[in-house]
């Protein structure tokens, strides 16, 4: 395995779906939310990867995997597509880590195939009740795709960025377009406005009272600022699984990757080892 960050693909059902990968060893598998994508992992991959196969997918209908007009992409079918991505790896169980909607998608991967996940960390993940959050509610009305050209929706997507961290200074326009470049096209903003559509919190509800059979050793982690998901769920979230320990990120608020990323990483380090 190279010791360099690799860009890879597979095939799960079909569609292509992208990775970055970097180091060997014990798997994790880095899953991102919504609207970002594997890039959000560039400065853990390599933290992580000193000790560990460190794999980072861009999830169905995210960042440069494929984007199919009529493919189920909630956050259930993805979990179902992330068992079958770490199969087509030859991986049969990893430690995952999620943030944000993959952070649900990791919570049903531990409650459907739990013999899949070794350790489980969430970061700032969507729970229960939680979602959607209220700046995406409006969005998921019908008519919000065709009553928005493309310049407006990068226009409200660049102001967007900026609300999810305390340290403003950290979202800058290259950041941003790190984030915003797979969405940037006509048929990028159809595939965002399908994600939007599928985010359902009626998923983390179905399987709340399933969290405490959950036997993995599990961290949450959290921006003690978080906007998005509010903190109060990371007490509720940590509460409700077994073997869960919660740790907070001072002063960062949900892009705490971006924020903190020294800080995120030692502490996936510690967890991981």
């Amino acid at each position: 395995m190279s010791t360099n960050l690799t860009d890879g693909h597979t095939y799960v059902g079909g569609h292509r779906i992208a990775y970055l990968e970097q180091g060997s060893g014990s798997p994790v598998i880095l899953i991102h939310g919504i609207p970002t994508n594997s890039q959000m992992w560039r400065a853990i991959i390599p933290q992580l990867a000193a000790t560990h196969r460190v794999i980072a997918p861009d999830l169905l209908n995210y960042g440069q995997s494929d984007k199919p007009l009529s493919a189920d992409i909630s956050i259930n079918a993805q979990s179902r597509m992330i068992l079958h991505f770490v199969h087509a790896l030859g991986i049969r169980s990893a430690d995952v880590v999620a943030h944000d909607i993959g952070g649900g998608i990791a919570q049903l991967l531990a409650v459907n195939a739990p013999e899949a996940v070794r350790k489980l960390v969430l970061i700032d993940s969507v729970c229960f009740d939680s979602w959607p959050i209220p700046e995406f509610e409006p969005l998921q009305k019908p008519e919000a795709e065709s009553e928005m050209s493309l310049k407006a929706f990068i226009t409200m997507m660049r102001g967007f960025m900026p609300t999810g961290v305390v340290n403003k200074s950290v979202m800058t326009d290259e950041v941003i377009d790190l984030y915003l470049a797979p969405w940037s096209s006509e048929d990028g903003k159809r595939a965002f406005f399908r994600n939007l559509r599928r985010l359902n919190k009626e998923y983390t509800q179905a399987i709340a009272d399933e969290l405490k059979n959950l036997s993995h050793p599990t961290l949450v982690m959290w921006g003690d600022k978080d906007p998005f998901q509010k903190p109060a769920y990371a007490d509720k979230l940590a509460a409700a699984i077994p073997n869960a320990e919660l740790i907070w990120i001072k002063d960062a608020g949900h892009w705490l990757i971006e924020e903190k990323p020294d800080e995120v990483g030692a502490q996936l380090n510690t967890f991981l080892s």
